[in-house]
């Protein structure tokens, strides 16, 4: 019976015989420790942020504002030189809770992106931004506390996750206000402020704008844009001139015009050349041949009455628009306070500004020099600049 007892292991194999079963213990464990649900990582955003914040969603932000004095709305990040409307967005945004501080530092961390680039001075009455904040409580009011009276959130509504707002909007209202005196025959004064628009005359603006409609070669409308260029086509939907109205004894317009992108100065050639046919320094075949390939120069309406009115999400709504989940992004409940918003910041403003520089009046005064038969040798002049086909192209206008 002892030669069946097992025998005690020799002293020099004991310590292999213990090291096995440590490891054995040692990967009993890592197999169980596999099995526990990982801890999420956080981001590096995260990192640091207090216990409590309300949750980040993806939103929009329904933006008016008065573009006076503002070096347009893109933000430039590092530089304080060039005030923007986004400086101040960010800055309230921040103060607000909204956002960390380390977010308006890098506007790419909270997901930013604008509908339109508008340009230096131009205004705007429905612009929307898409971006991920804390919806922390009576965002909108805390927003505006820390906002000039001239900028306003007007309207938020949640999103999609991977929304971007320039990528989805598929169309643009802009409106350009002007004083009529620009419709007066060239032989008037340049700004005869006693001048009204007359019926045949807004018939016949409105025939030219028709004229835009549909899709056109609009390389003579930018800067820095050859003709072969497929970003050169542009598709417009609608433009129009409203009736006149009365504002401090002087008469201004409306014109509307509706795309579904617009390049550089592309809105400010479209009046230039229309007004110049009207006023008698252009004829109507210039506008013909601004579409074909030769160089057209056409001339740029001032920058003070263009004001982004609206971005369209038409396809977006249909999609996710009833779906039970998202609103539609048609702004119907706060069509009041941006009509109040236009009374009260930005048609004051543009009045106020065309009275104090006559920016309008002074364009006028230079369409007599304009040369409107100035064809493709012009670009084939030598010293000529090549352009990139990247540039000029964009929703600035």
């Amino acid at each position: 019976m002892a030669g069946n007892a097992e025998q005690p292991a020799p002293e020099a194999a004991r310590p292999e015989q213990e090291k096995k079963a440590r490891s054995g213990r040692q990967g009993a464990a890592r197999v169980w420790e596999d099995t526990e649900p990982h801890t999420k990582k956080l981001k590096s955003c995260e990192v640091g942020e207090p216990h409590g914040k309300p949750p980040k969603r993806k939103i929009v932000l329904l933006m008016a504002y008065s573009g006076k004095g503002y070096h347009g709305m893109q933000r430039n990040v590092g530089s304080s030189q060039f005030k923007t409307i986004e400086d101040d967005l960010v800055s309230a945004l921040v103060r607000a809770g909204c956002i960390p501080e380390s977010h308006g530092e890098n506007m790419k961390k909270m997901s930013f992106q604008r509908c339109a680039r508008t340009d230096k001075g131009v205004s705007a009455a429905g612009q929307v931004v898409s971006l991920k904040v804390r919806l922390i409580d009576d965002i909108l009011a805390k927003i505006n506390s820390h906002l000039p009276s001239h900028i306003r959130i007007l309207g938020l509504k949640r999103v999609t996750g991977g929304f971007n707002s320039k990528k989805k909007c598929d169309g643009r209202t802009y409106l350009y206000m002007l004083p009529t005196f620009a419709f007066a025959h060239r032989d008037r004064d340049v700004q005869d402020e006693t001048y009204r628009l007359s019926a045949e005359t807004l018939q016949q603006v409105n025939q030219l704008l028709a004229r835009y409609k549909g899709t056109h070669n609009f390389h003579n409308f930018t800067s820095q844009k050859w003709p072969w260029e497929p970003s050169a086509q542009r598709y417009i939907l609608d433009m129009f001139c409203e009736a006149p109205f009365e504002r401090d004894t002087m008469e201004f317009a409306v014109i509307k015009v509706t795309g579904q992108s617009f390049m550089t100065h592309q809105i400010r050639k479209m009046v230039g050349l229309v007004v110049a046919i009207v006023k008698g320094y252009a004829s109507e075949d210039v506008l013909e041949r601004s579409w074909g390939e030769a160089k057209v120069d056409v001339p740029k309406a001032p920058g003070l009455g263009l004001v982004l009115e609206r971005v369209h999400f038409e396809r977006y709504n249909r999609r996710y628009g009833n779906d039970g989940l998202h609103e539609p992004l048609d702004w119907v409940q706060e069509e009041a306070e941006v009509t109040a918003f236009k009374e009260q910041h930005i048609y004051p403003t543009i009045i106020n500004t065309e009275r104090q520089e006559r920016s309008m009046a002074q364009w006028l005064s230079t369409l007599p020099m304009h040369d409107f038969s100035a064809t493709a040798q012009a670009a084939a002049a030598p010293g000529a600049k090549v352009p990139s086909p990247q540039e000029g192209d964009g929703h600035s206008d």
